[in-house]
């Protein structure tokens, strides 16, 4: 089934059966058929009910292959153990797309999921494609289509408009619509996905690109059930310039139960989620005021290249409000020029060049307040105007609103913050396209996510000589899990350096390497030596590494009695101006992720990090160095040495290559410590691990 097919069926199907279908007003099984006329649904209702020749005027039918003609669409009402039954109807009848409102399948747990699965073996060997189960249904303003139980329905009347909401919460569907609507934005499609067992949000947000009706669409998640389609939808989105912004709830726990490494450990939860929206350039709001006023600061735009912000307000408390959170955030908050100052001082208008340009002392007058306003739009030192109006707001909104709504808003984004209860000026500017808050909060957190807005990253082709050279090393290494030495030859197939190397088996076994040395008991058993005593720096002489290999093997088999011991590892002592950790990681949710931090062992307390979807070109390599914040010591900071930031940017991007590797899995990979040198000097792997899918725990 093509996107405009299940679009068609979805948002404008000729006929709808409405399975389970009740005449009782007070059931909500009787709601779907009551919104369709409600709302001027021009399609065929038809009511399926074993026990009812006629439900609210329409004729109803005992099942399926009672009724004449074709079906476009069945929605499903009956109970849980009766759904089987009905999707088998569906098969029967060719109805092409089942909508299941009924719960109790996988929200439920483990035999609810059997239930659900059992369902879509049905529909899939019979070709029905279904949407839910647990779902409330769906809203199409243009054309009309309330396929819903949900009652704000009744309540409410929806007005068109371009906001499409794709929602994983049903119970939030009605709440997220009355918001929207009582901040005066319109909707052109609402859709509860429930369980997706088959239709996900990827596929619903990728049909929604082609609908004329919809400018925006708004993603309220929980978790992620279809990450690649999703990606694959909100790139789509991005190139015909529609914006995908997302609300998401939750932390995932999933990663850190399969932790192996620290790599693991960090690379959970939301920061995997905005890797993840990174990537495919959707915008994340923390507010659900956001979610429904960054629509207008996005759209018609593209992402800007600088994010600066010029503040003027007539209100220098409610100002401060906002501007302090601005800071908190890393948001540029810029002063007026000399060119604005002097231009708005020939008209009499006296500005300093504090960065908040405060008119309060100025009195409240249009004249001002649309000068200094129009003044800001017009100069390129600001890429946002935020305005934040007090009393005048509430009491006078010709003095603060009305210059708003007239100015030329088509060169640069425009924000508004209302310091006082002003529900009148708010409606003014939704009817006007501009956003407006009534929280310095949700307000701080738009801008925020404007200024994160970027397009899609750019996806590296993979590099085939050197995955060719993994490929062919790891066939030739044990099946099962690999131990540090191999681990290190891996990397440096990938093009990343690591120091001088010997294994040694026995304590009084000679080496060849210079000293000071690092040992190191290798085993592919012990992933965390240094926690395992398994580690033993700047040993500076032969009978020093005698003593201390037997030591060290002596205390590992003792505490690891079960451990494959394969020799200690002997490394030249690495010195350089910062350890960091590099790590990949095949994340359950979104996919493969790279990881760039603060490395040693208390990388997993510190978390300074920057994550990726893998793989990443080195540009965007350089962006998660910048990230980082304790790497401001090799960025140059308050004029220490330069380490080698390029050589770093290309081990990241090498390390995030695993996520084409073909053959064996990756599961997880780590380089910790990753010594960076000065610059010119290049980066050295003093320590690896690699774990396999199949040996992941």
């Amino acid at each position: 089934m093509t996107n405009s097919e299940l679009f068609q069926i979805l948002f404008a199907p000729r006929s709808i059966a409405l399975i389970g279908a009740s005449g009782d007003p007070d059931k909500n099984t009787s709601r779907p058929q009551r919104y369709l006329k409600l709302h001027g649904y021009p399609g065929k209702v038809i009511p399926i009910n074993p026990g009812r020749k006629e439900i609210s005027g329409e004729t109803a039918y005992p099942n399926l292959q009672a009724v004449p003609g074709d079906i476009d669409q069945a929605f499903i009402m009956v109970p849980a153990k009766a759904v089987a039954d009905a999707i088998e109807q569906c098969v029967a009848k060719k109805v092409p797309v089942a909508t299941i409102y009924t719960d109790g399948f996988a929200e439920t747990g483990a035999e609810g999921l059997v239930m659900q699965n059992k369902l879509l073996a049905i529909a899939r060997a019979g070709g029905v494609r279904l949407l839910g189960p647990n779902c409330i249904g769906l809203f199409s303003s243009v054309p009309s289509c309330a396929l819903s139980i949900n009652a704000v329905l009744e309540k409410l009347e929806i007005k068109p408009g371009p906001l499409a909401i794709v929602s994983q919460s049903g119970s939030m569907m009605g709440g997220l619509l009355s918001r929207g609507l009582g901040r005066g934005v319109g909707f052109s499609k609402l859709v509860s996905i429930g369980n997706e067992c088959d239709i996900g949000v990827g596929e619903v947000t990728d049909c929604l690109i082609d609908d004329p009706q919809t400018g925006a669409i708004l993603l309220f998640l929980e978790t992620f059930r279809d990450a690649d389609r999703l990606g694959h939808a909100a790139r789509r989105a991005a190139a015909a310039g529609k914006p995908v912004i997302v609300y998401k709830l939750g932390r995932s726990e999933v990663g850190q139960d399969l932790a192996a490494s620290h790599t693991g450990a960090m690379a959970s939860g939301d920061e995997v989620s905005d890797a993840f929206f990174r990537a495919h350039g959707i915008v994340r709001v923390d507010s659900l005021e956001g979610l429904f006023e960054v629509p207008t600061l996005l759209m018609g735009r593209k992402p800007a290249q600088r994010h600066r912000v010029a503040v003027m307000t007539t209100t220098g408390g409610g100002a401060a409000l906002v501007v302090d959170r601005l800071g908190t955030y890393g948001v540029d908050v810029v002063g007026p020029t000399t060119e604005v100052i002097t231009n708005l001082a020939a008209k009499n208008i006296i500005i300093s060049k504090a960065r908040l340009t405060d008119l309060t002392l100025a009195g409240a007058k249009k004249e001002i307040y649309g000068a200094v306003l129009n003044e800001l739009i017009a100069s390129d030192h600001c890429d946002m105007v935020l305005a934040v109006a007090g009393s005048s707001a509430q009491f006078q909104p010709q003095v603060s609103i009305e210059p708003l709504i007239e100015a030329d808003r088509s060169k640069k984004a425009l924000t508004v913050f209302l310091a006082p209860d002003a529900g009148v000026s708010l409606r003014l500017l939704a009817e006007a396209g501009i956003a407006g808050f009534r929280t310095p909060e949700s307000c701080a957190d738009a801008i925020r996510a404007w200024r994160d807005w970027t397009p899609p990253c750019a996806v590296p082709a993979p590099d085939t000589a050197r995955l060719g050279a993994v490929t062919s090393l790891l066939e030739t290494l044990p099946a099962k899990q690999i131990n540090e030495y191999d681990a290190c030859r891996v990397f440096a197939k990938l093009g990343i350096a690591q120091a001088q190397t010997e294994v040694i088996t026995k304590p009084e076994q000679k080496t060849a390497l210079g000293f000071p040395l690092v040992a190191k008991i290798l085993s592919p058993d012990i992933l965390h030596k240094t926690d395992a005593g398994g580690v033993a720096l700047n040993i500076g002489t032969a009978e020093d590494l005698k003593s201390t290999a037997s030591s060290m093997l002596s205390k590992i088999r003792a505490s690891h009695p079960a451990a494959r011991i394969d020799g200690i590892l002997l490394q030249t002592m690495e010195h350089g101006l910062a350890e960091v950790i590099v790590g990949f990681r095949r994340d359950p949710l979104v996919g493969p992720v790279v990881v760039l931090g603060v490395g040693g062992v208390l990388a997993e307390i510190y978390k300074d990090i920057a994550i990726r979807l893998a793989p990443v070109d080195v540009a965007e390599a350089r962006t998660m160095i910048e990230q980082v914040r304790g790497l401001a010591v090799i960025r140059g900071y308050r004029g220490l040495p330069r380490g080698d930031c390029d050589a770093l940017a290309q081990a990241v991007a090498s390390m995030s290559q695993l996520a084409a590797l073909q053959g064996r899995t990756v599961s997880e990979a780590e380089i910790n410590p990753l010594i960076v040198k000065p610059e010119g000097r290049g980066v050295v792997a003093v320590d690896g691990l690699i774990v396999f899918k199949s040996d992941a725990p």
